[in-house]
């Protein structure tokens, strides 16, 4: 059975990853900038789909969390 305190953690991880895909998303679209300013379209498109991949899975971690009480904002915890 699975105590309070795993569930706790649970939530805390999920924020954490969805935090930490933010802060990725932003760095992979400014790469992607500069593909793209440097005429490498295909780079730049493919960066684009990893992107849109990372904000699909920003989307379930949240509902996750969300079903678990939790809120992706409530997270304050920086490494």
């Amino acid at each position: 059975m699975t105590d309070k305190s795993d569930i706790d953690k649970l939530q805390i991880l999920l924020a954490h990853w969805i935090d930490h895909n933010h802060s990725h998303e932003a760095e992979m679209d400014k790469w992607r900038k500069i593909a793209e300013e440097g005429g490498k379209e295909e780079a730049a498109a493919q960066i684009q789909k990893a992107i849109a991949a990372m904000k699909e899975t920003d989307s379930a971690l949240t509902k996750a969390l969300e079903s678990l009480g939790g809120h992706p904002t409530e997270h304050h915890h920086h490494h």
